[in-house]
């Protein structure tokens, strides 16, 4: 004699909170109203039984990776505008999201100009990797050069060096974008020498290889710091205009025309 099913359904909630499944726990009543419905097969009522655990632990692990990796803001490939960036290689992107690269511990090299969407597809590449798991840290040159400069002030340099090493993603932006003095430079390179062949990092720069000796302030050890980056690399070109400046652009243009029209043109 089968049981009613009302005691069933009362079984399965038990099942789901002993299995620590609270994401379908959440959403059981809901799908199987479906089902009682004919809106879903049984098949497809266990598919969006398990989808809904897994965006849930997703979710979880997403916002404990916000507050351990210091990520600036969620930002998914989703919500990226390839329309607006046609130079960039949508299977490239893509294929990067499937996160081999971080199991053979090989790097990715964003550059372009400000406003291209750099750090929005480093952001979403640590969100990826937040998400199957991984630990991720997320930070500009500036601020880690800062925090190990502090640390080797306090005689802590090689702790901190290695919290940065544990990561199996690290994410260094904005490159180039302030000047870094000689001492910052030397313990760039000792954070990249710690992960070289170890773990993934993802950098933004806003400028070519040729011009890094500038930014670091010594050709040598620029060359030295790209040679282990691009030993095992992946290399994103962008060119194109920047994001931030498209809701501005019709205030250039008034401008623009009036002075082709005194031209003449």
């Amino acid at each position: 004699m089968k049981a009613p099913a009302g005691d069933r359904r009362a079984r399965l909630r038990e099942m789901l909170a002993d299995l620590k499944m609270p994401g379908a726990l959440e959403a059981v009543d809901g799908i199987l109203a479906q089902a009682d419905s004919g809106a879903v097969t049984a098949s497809e009522a266990i598919e969006e039984l398990l989808s809904a655990q897994i965006v849930l632990r997703n979710n979880r692990r997403l916002q404990a990776a916000m507050r351990s990796s210091r990520l600036p803001a969620v930002k998914t490939l989703d919500h990226f505008d390839f329309s607006f960036q046609p130079s960039i290689k949508r299977e490239q992107i893509e294929s990067l999201h499937e996160l081999g690269f971080l199991e053979r511990a090989e790097n990715v090299i964003l550059l372009g100009p400000p406003g291209v969407g750099k750090t929005h597809l480093a952001i979403s590449l640590a969100i990826a990797a937040a998400e199957s798991g991984r630990k991720v840290y997320y930070g500009t040159l500036a601020a880690l050069i800062e925090s190990l400069t502090e640390a080797k002030a306090a005689g802590n340099l090689l702790r901190r060096l290695r919290v940065l090493t544990h990561p199996a993603l690290l994410v260094v932006d904005e490159i180039g974008y302030l000047p870094i003095n000689q001492d910052g430079a030397v313990l760039f390179f000792q954070l990249i020498n710690a992960r070289h062949e170890r773990a993934s990092t993802v950098l933004t720069s806003n400028k070519g290889f040729e011009e890094w000796g500038g930014v670091l302030g010594d050709e040598i050890m620029a060359a030295a710091l790209i040679d282990r980056l691009l030993h095992h690399c992946h290399i994103v070109n962008i060119r194109g205009n920047s994001y931030r400046m498209r809701a501005h652009q019709d205030l250039f243009r008034p401008a623009h025309d009036e002075r082709r029209q005194e031209d003449g043109s």
